[in-house]
């Protein structure tokens, strides 16, 4: 599934990048290639992003010991873990393929010591102890805006019961942790239901938090595909994911999205070549959510600057 749907068409030609967008098309293909295989059995993580059975749409993170992602054909991953009970997807994702058959997820393996990553979108089912995804898309991205970060795994002396805490806005601490993030998730998904996972990155201040339930941030140049701008035109729901790097701890938002395509609002934040606002209908922050920390990160040199 190479080509373009109607919203990433839409977008494309709007931000004056069809021409670009058509010669980026070659990156999208549906087989993994041998050098993405030995990518993903390096990685001890994967983001996730799917619509849960009401409809919302969520990222998350799956862990596990480097070797837990395999491709046993060309168009098939397996991922061999789960999320936890407490995640947002799990329930979705631990019963994927029974009643209403496979779940479509949007995915995105990333490694941040070495600025890599790659996209994958296709139908998941569960299989044993883990998921099996039937590929419809892989994407090859380019390295802009990933801070430099090796993972390590904690001290087990000292564990963190796992906790979840739910609302239906941001909490000054959790206000704090978005002005001071340097990445996050977003997943979003076509009018058809296709899902897409992708990261977004920037110096510390590149999210700003308008009020509890409202976010905005940059669009900045990129590969212009457009594959989330385009979904949020035919769809507007979406997903964050803000991964704690030094705790583990896991924050998930659920809402809506909008593109703002305000010349006067964009020109007044640097770098910015358009803006997105997400209004929060849903917050869950899990504790513990994850068994990797990480180091202080090294910021891209792509990272445009901001007035945090």
């Amino acid at each position: 599934m190479g080509g373009y749907h109607r919203g990433e068409t839409a977008v494309q030609e709007r931000a004056g990048f069809a021409r670009q967008a058509g010669q980026a098309r070659g990156a999208i293909g549906n087989t993994v290639p041998d050098v993405a295989v030995a990518f993903l059995a390096q990685q001890p993580h994967l983001v996730a992003g799917a619509a849960d059975e009401r409809g919302r749409i969520w990222a998350t993170q799956l862990t596990g010991d480097p070797g837990f992602l395999t491709v046993p054909g060309p168009h098939t991953l397996r991922i061999g873990a789960l999320p936890p009970p407490e995640d947002p997807l799990a329930p979705l994702l631990t019963g994927a393929g029974s009643g209403s058959g496979p779940v479509q997820v949007g995915l995105i393996g990333i490694e941040p010591a070495t600025r890599r990553r790659m996209r994958m979108n296709g139908r998941a089912v569960r299989d044993g102890d883990g998921l099996r995804v039937e590929l419809d898309q892989v994407i090859s991205n380019c390295p802009k805006y990933i801070q430099k970060r090796d993972h390590h795994h904690p001290d087990k002396a000292t564990p963190v019961p796992r906790k979840a805490v739910d609302s239906r806005e941001l909490s000054p601490a959790q206000q704090r942790t978005l002005r001071a993030a340097d990445t996050f998730f977003v997943a979003t998904a076509s009018d058809r239901g296709d899902a897409d996972a992708s990261h977004r990155g920037g110096n510390p201040g590149f999210v700003q938090v308008l009020s509890p339930r409202l976010l905005r941030w940059p669009d900045y140049a990129g590969n212009a595909m457009f594959l989330t701008l385009g979904n949020l035109a035919l769809n507007p729901a979406a997903g964050l994911f803000v991964p704690g790097w030094e705790t583990g701890t896991s924050l998930h938002l659920t809402g809506s999205a909008r593109t703002v395509w305000d010349e006067e609002a964009v020109a007044r934040t640097p770098g910015a070549q358009r803006l997105v606002e997400f209004e929060i209908t849903a917050v869950r922050e899990v504790a513990s959510a994850s068994p990797l920390r990480w180091s202080a990160p090294a910021y891209s040199r792509f990272n445009p600057p901001t007035g945090a």
